[in-house]
């Protein structure tokens, strides 16, 4: 990889690296909601107590998960029109 010497390429590396961490940010934040899943209603499906924090925990990882893809879709669209 050839080192940036200008300012554009500085901002392109920041952009391409930046690109390359979000797609494992949402890949470790559907781990996550997939695990509590496992462990609320596989793992411990008699403890009431675990299933309703389960719950809680998918339905905001769910929203969270939602509303991180709607800014990345709307950020790559402004990006991609200006």
């Amino acid at each position: 990889m050839d080192t940036p010497t200008t300012f554009s390429e500085l901002v392109a590396f920041f952009l391409g690296l930046i690109n390359q961490i979000i797609p494992l940010i949402f890949a470790l934040a559907f781990l996550f909601i997939v695990w509590k899943l496992i462990d609320a209603w596989i793992i411990h499906p008699d403890d009431g107590s675990r299933r309703e924090e389960g719950k809680t925990i998918i339905i905001t990882g769910v929203i969270v998960l939602a509303i991180m893809v709607s800014v990345w879709g709307i950020l790559n669209l402004l990006i991609n029109s200006l």
